[in-house]
């Protein structure tokens, strides 16, 4: 008897889910096929406006530059792992933002560090760690920033080597989806956008609630046999439905080019501090190796809180 309940409810379920699938409606802008949930249709969303707001979106890059104007107070956890996931080195500390006039300097409350984590002259030896510190970290007092967005795109010209490559990290972390020069081998494979990418992804728009706020959720997905021609896994972004501000970001980034390879996975929330937004939570876990450099594979942790305008 027990096991005629369970195959009932089984084709019950089964039944359940295609008529949802059958709810669900596929539209097609600029050769992508884009499915859409019931709500998302009963909203009558102008899908194809939907899709350039997402490509051209700045709120996420503009909430990053509006920590430049601002104080707040940052737990940092910074891990560096062997292949064996053993703690080879670490940084945890709490750190504030302090705005005086048109300046910004950082304060140390607390700090432990364990392993090598910094050289003999207190530089961080970890790439990974040198990108956390670029983007929550100053050592003297910075003065004549702001968070304008407009002329300050990302750019190679003009730098090479290291420095070169971290603009490009930043392009990826700051613009995915766009197409980024000068990365040998993925320079056309980050553009999910481009009608030539049509065939590579599975997209979805739905709407759903985060942290209480009713967002559009827009989702794209690598199909399993082009995983191996794409660089973006995996992106997950809930847009506010009222202002289009990017809410919170799931994204996933692997790639295999020989040279270097990599494997990241990422997590960002923000928050509203009066008008502005900025994040409040970022997570990352990475496993990078680029050319003439040692294998790094980090995972870190940054929670931002007490923002002061």
């Amino acid at each position: 008897m027990a096991k005629i309940f369970t195959l009932l409810f089984l084709l019950s379920y089964t039944q359940f889910l295609f008529a949802q699938k059958e709810k669900d409606t596929t539209v097609k802008v600029n050769e992508h096929f884009i499915t859409l949930s019931e709500i998302v249709v009963n909203k009558k969303l102008d899908v194809a406006s939907f899709i350039e707001r997402v490509k051209n979106d700045t709120t996420f890059y503009k909430a990053f530059r509006n920590l430049r104007i601002i104080g707040y107070t940052a737990l940092n956890d910074i891990r560096m792992l062997d292949k064996n996931g053993n703690m080879l080195a670490s940084l945890r500390s709490k750190t504030k933002q302090i705005r005086t006039g048109n300046c910004r300097k950082m304060a140390t409350i607390n700090q432990t560090v364990t392993g090598d984590m910094f050289d003999k002259g207190g530089n961080f030896n970890y790439y990974t760690a040198q990108m956390y510190a670029g983007l929550f970290f100053t050592k003297d007092s910075v003065c004549g920033e702001t968070n304008i967005v407009k002329g300050h795109e990302f750019s190679t010209n003009g730098l090479s080597g290291m420095e070169k490559h971290k603009e490009q990290l930043k392009m990826l972390f700051f613009n995915p989806g766009k197409r980024i020069n000068g990365l040998p081998f993925i320079s056309n494979k980050t553009a999910i956008f481009d009608p030539s990418m049509a065939d590579d992804y599975d997209m979805d728009i739905d709407y759903k609630a985060f942290d209480s706020i009713p967002c559009y959720v827009f989702s794209i997905k690598v199909k399993s046999n082009k995983k191996s021609d794409v660089v973006i896994d995996e992106m997950t972004t809930w847009f506010n439905e009222k202002t289009f501000e990017i809410v919170a970001r799931n994204y996933s980034l692997s790639y295999d080019a020989g040279v270097y390879d990599f494997d990241v996975n990422m997590q960002v929330q923000m928050t509203k501090v009066g008008n502005l937004l900025v994040p409040s939570l970022l997570k990352y876990n990475g496993n990078w190796k680029a050319i003439f450099k040692k294998r790094e594979r980090g995972v870190f942790t940054a929670t931002l809180f007490d923002f002061v305008k």
